[in-house]
C-alpha cells in the first residue's frame, strides 16, 4: 500500500443560443488482500455531493435522474437479484432435505366362501437425506456463489459509476456545443458587418468587387457553421435522454460552460481511494469465487458420504393395530472410473482460476493508468487553455487594428479577413480546451471510484 500511496501523491494540485424543441411525453502470484474493500451503502459507488462542487445544480438533478430511471442499471439490479437466489440456493445445498409422502395401495382377493375383500393399506412416511460436506465441496460452491454475487454488486456499481460520468460528460459536452454556437452566431453578427461595409465601398466604387464577393464568402462559410452546431446539439440531447432512460427532449440547461467551477484536487490523493473501484472490486471477487470453486471440483474428486433415514407407519384393514416402519442408513459414492470427467473439469477450473488472476492484475494497472492520465489532462488541459486564451487575446486585438486600418483605407481587406478567421479558430478551440479539462475532472471522478470528500483527504493531510 506504501508503493500505492506513492504513485498516487504526486496528483497535480490545479486549481444557450437555442431555439425551442419540442418536448415529448493457488497457481498464481496475483492474491489480492483479505479485506481489500470496505463496506460500501448501495450508493457507494456515486457521491452526489461531489458534483456539487462544479456550481450547477442541474447537473446534479440529471445524475438523479439517471440513477433513478436508467434500463441499464435495472438490468444490473436484476443480475445482483439473480446472483442473489443463485447464492441461497447454493446455500440451501447446506441443509438436510425433508420430504413427506401417502403412498395407498388396496388388493382384491376372494375369500374361503368366494366372497370378493379388499385390502387397502396407506403407508404415510417421512424421509431424511443429509451430506455432511466432510471435503467442503458444497461448502466451496456456497462459499463461490457468494463471492460471484459480491462481483455482481461490483458489476452494478460499475454500471453506476459509469452511467453518471457519462451523464456529466454528455452534459460538458453539451454546453461545449452551446458555447460553440453562440461563438458561431457572433462572429457571424459580426462578418455581417464587414460584408455591409465592403457592399457599400463597391457599389460607390471606392473597391472593387473582389472584396465583395470575398466578403460574401466568408459570411457564408460561417453561415453553414450554426445549423451544423444545431445539429450537434439536437444528437447530443438524444444522448443525454437516453442515458436518463427518458424519450428524446430537450434538455434543460444550467451553467454556462465558462461558469462551471472545477473540483480542488489535492497535493496528495488517499491509495484507499482505489479500493472503492467496482471494477477491480468486482475482479478481485471474481478470483475469489474461481478459488472456491476450484477447491469444490477438488473435492469432487473424493469420496461422497450421505446419509439417509425414514419414518412411518403402514395402516391396513387387515390389521387391527397400524404397523411403524423406519429405515436409518448411509451411503458412500467414490468415484472409480468417469472418463476423466471430474480431473478435466478440475484442470478447467484452474485455467479459470488463472485468468481471474490475470484479470485481476490487469484491473489494478488499468487503474493506475486512467488515475495518471486523468491527472495529466487536467493539468495539460488547463495549461492548454491558458495559452488558446492569450493567443484569443492577441487576435482579438489584432482584429480591432485590421478593421480600423481598413475602414481608413490603410489595408486591404485580407488582413481582415485573415485576422477574422484565426480569432474564430482560436475561438473555438479554447472552448474545447474548457471542455476538456472539466471531462478530465469526470475521468479523474470515475478512475478514483467515485470522487473524492475533505474526510477522504484528511488522512494524507496529517
Amino acid at each position: 500500500m506504501k508503493r500505492i500511496a506513492g504513485l498516487l501523491a504526486g496528483a497535480f494540485a490545479v486549481g444557450g443560443c437555442l431555439g425551442p424543441r419540442p418536448v415529448a411525453p493457488a497457481t498464481t502470484a496475483v492474491v489480492p488482500p483479505p479485506a481489500w474493500r470496505t463496506a460500501l451503502p448501495a450508493s457507494g459507488a456515486v457521491r452526489t455531493d461531489w458534483w456539487s462542487a462544479f456550481g450547477d445544480p442541474v447537473l446534479t438533478q440529471l445524475i438523479e435522474r439517471a440513477i433513478a430511471n436508467s434500463p441499464d442499471l435495472g438490468a444490473a439490479a436484476a443480475r445482483v437479484d439473480e446472483a442473489r437466489a443463485l447464492q441461497r440456493l447454493a446455500r440451501a445445498q447446506l441443509a438436510p432435505s425433508v420430504s413427506a409422502g401417502l403412498p395407498t395401495s388396496d388388493a382384491r382377493a376372494l375369500n374361503a366362501f368366494g366372497v370378493a375383500t379388499t385390502n387397502v393399506a396407506a403407508q404415510p412416511s417421512v424421509s431424511v437425506s443429509y451430506d455432511p460436506d466432510l471435503f467442503g465441496r458444497l461448502r466451496n460452491a456456497s462459499a463461490a456463489a457468494r463471492a460471484q454475487l459480491l462481483a455482481s454488486e461490483g458489476a452494478r456499481d460499475g454500471v453506476r459509476l459509469g452511467l453518471v460520468s457519462s451523464v456529466a460528460t454528455g452534459y460538458i459536452t453539451l454546453r461545449a456545443l452551446d458555447a460553440r454556437l453562440a461563438v458561431a452566431r457572433d462572429t457571424l453578427a459580426a462578418r455581417g458587418d464587414g460584408l455591409r461595409i465592403a457592399r457599400r465601398r463597391a457599389e460607390t466604387g471606392y473597391t472593387s468587387n473582389l472584396e465583395l464577393h470575398q466578403a460574401e464568402g466568408e459570411y457564408r462559410a460561417t453561415e453553414q457553421l450554426i445549423p451544423q452546431a444545431q445539429l450537434a446539439i439536437a444528437r447530443q440531447e438524444d444522448a443525454l435522454a437516453l442515458l436518463l432512460g427518458e424519450t428524446p427532449r430537450a434538455i434543460l440547461r444550467g451553467a454556462a460552460l465558462t461558469a462551471l467551477r472545477t473540483p480542488p484536487i489535492p497535493a496528495g490523493l488517499p491509495a484507499g481511494l482505489l479500493r472503492r473501484r467496482p471494477d477491480l472490486y468486482q475482479a478481485e471477487q471474481t478470483l475469489v469465487a474461481a478459488d472456491r470453486s476450484l477447491d469444490s471440483a477438488r473435492a469432487a474428486l473424493l469420496p461422497n458420504i450421505a446419509l439417509t433415514g425414514s419414518v412411518g407407519v403402514i395402516l391396513t384393514t387387515a390389521l387391527s393395530n397400524p404397523v411403524g416402519v423406519f429405515s436409518l442408513g448411509g451411503s458412500v459414492l467414490s468415484p472409480l472410473f468417469d472418463g476423466g470427467r471430474l480431473r478435466a473439469n478440475a484442470d478447467a477450473t484452474i485455467a479459470r482460476r488463472d485468468q481471474a488472476a490475470f484479470a485481476y492484475r490487469r484491473a489494478a494497472l488499468t487503474a493506475f493508468r486512467e488515475v495518471d492520465d486523468s491527472l495529466a489532462g487536467v493539468q495539460r488541459s488547463g495549461e492548454q487553455a491558458v495559452a488558446i486564451r492569450g493567443q484569443r487575446d492577441a487576435l482579438a486585438a489584432a482584429l480591432r487594428n485590421a478593421s480600423n486600418r481598413y475602414r481608413a483605407g490603410y489595408s486591404s481587406y485580407l488582413d481582415q479577413l485573415d485576422t477574422q478567421r484565426g480569432l474564430l479558430t482560436a475561438e473555438l478551440a479554447l472552448v474545447q480546451a474548457n471542455a476538456d479539462r472539466l471531462t478530465s475532472y469526470v475521468s479523474l471522478y470515475q478512475a478514483m471510484g467515485g470522487g473524492w470528500s475533505e474526510a477522504d483527504i484528511a488522512p494524507v493531510r496529517r
